[in-house]
This record gives structure tokens, C-alpha cells and sequence, in this order.
């Protein structure tokens, strides 16, 4: 069976991706600062105190990860703080930076001697990070942080091409969480849409930003 690492797993999308890949039969790790009773309640290995923002607490993860090989790497963590241009605020604009944009490479390079050719790394992003698609402004941190991990999705591909590990951008679409307010689709269609993207991920598709749904996005 596949062994999946998910960061960001407690809650939401990560919950989700972790429930529906235990269900039919993966190895799942559980990546979190916190653990939940619904995570808990899942019976996958979970791997608590993790903040992606942290370089020691991710080097201790690797650490503990040692000699596991890992088919997918599934970089979900991320935090959204609504802002304008008239309401600023650069410690949490800088606070999104660290999480949804350093945190994915963090995690990635950390974990890397964990991967062989044929892993997959997944990193879940946004329409947000999109230049093209932006017609309303605002969320000055959210789409600076999407659109700088998806820069370094691309060069993660590019660099990774030579081992023959895909890397995908993932948009969920908008779901029903916390962080969107419980505005938009369940996070359980979402998922299997996500579900689907990381089975057929190949190097023809390393390096694409893709809707759940299959489509490719603009940048």
C-alpha cells in the first residue's frame, strides 16, 4: 500500500484527504501542530507538534521519519487572513508567507531523502495565487503566499524533473471550512476530486496548476 504524508491534517481539507485515503487502504502520516478527536478517531499515525514554520520542528519530523518511504507528499497546510488596502496588516500578510508559501518548500526539502522516483509531491494552493484570474483585489497576503509557492512548485518540477518526482498544484476549489467560513462545496468532493489528481499525476503533468476538477488553470 502507498504511504501518503498529508501536513496540515487535524482539520478541513487535510482531515478529509486523510479520512479517504485511510478508507481505501493507504498508510497515512498525519502532519499537525495539534491533533483533533476527529483526526484521532482515524486510526492513522499521526505525527503532532509540527508548525511548518519552524525549521526544527520539521527537521525533527524527518528525523523521526527516517528509513519511511514516502509515494506522496501532500503539502496542505496553509492559513487565509482577509485583508484590504485600506486595513493592513504586514505581520499577518508575513505570518501567510511563512505558512502557505515557505512552509510547502520547508516541508519538502526536509523530507526529500524520503522520496525515490516515482514519488509525487502535491502542493494544495489557490486560484487566488493567480495573476490572470485576479479581478477583485484585495487578500493581499493570501494571494502573495499562493502565488509564491505555486513559483515554487514550478521550480521544485524543474529541479526534481532528474529524479523523476512529479510535483502538482492543486486548487480544492472553494470549500466548506473554517478558514472559508463553511462557504462553498463539502470538503469531501473536493477530496476525491484532489484523490483523483494525485493517482493520475505522471511527469507529463509535473510542474501544471489544476483544478480538483481536472482543468488546468491560468497563472
Amino acid at each position: 500500500m502507498p504511504t501518503i504524508l498529508v501536513t496540515g491534517a487535524n482539520r478541513g481539507i487535510g482531515l478529509e484527504l486523510c479520512r479517504q485515503l485511510k478508507g481505501r487502504g493507504d498508510d497515512v502520516i498525519a502532519v499537525c501542530r495539534t491533533s483533533s478527536t476527529e483526526l484521532d478517531a482515524l486510526g492513522v499515525r499521526i505525527e503532532a507538534g509540527v508548525d511548518v514554520t519552524k525549521d526544527e520542528g520539521v527537521q525533527a519530523l524527518a528525523k523521526r521519519l527516517m528509513g519511511t518511504k514516502l509515494d506522496v507528499l501532500v503539502n496542505n497546510a496553509g492559513v487565509l487572513d482577509r485583508d484590504s488596502l485600506n486595513a493592513l496588516d504586514f505581520d499577518k500578510i508575513r505570518h501567510q508567507l511563512e505558512i502557505n508559501a515557505l512552509g510547502p518548500l520547508r516541508v519538502t526539502e526536509a523530507l526529500l531523502p524520503l522520496l525515490r522516483e516515482g514519488s509525487k509531491i502535491v502542493i494544495i494552493t489557490s486560484l487566488m495565487g493567480s495573476m490572470t484570474d485576479n479581478g477583485s483585489g484585495g487578500f493581499y497576503g493570501y494571494r502573495m503566499s499562493k502565488a509564491a509557492v505555486n513559483a515554487a512548485g514550478v521550480s521544485l518540477a524543474r529541479d526534481l524533473a532528474g529524479r523523476k518526482i512529479p510535483v502538482l498544484l492543486v486548487h480544492p476549489g472553494m470549500v466548506k471550512t473554517d478558514m472559508t467560513g463553511h462557504n462553498g462545496i463539502d470538503a469531501s468532493e473536493s477530496v476525491r476530486g484532489i484523490v483523483h489528481r494525485i493517482d493520475e499525476l505522471d511527469m507529463t503533468k509535473t510542474g501544471k496548476f489544476l483544478h480538483q476538477a481536472g482543468r488546468e488553470l491560468p497563472w
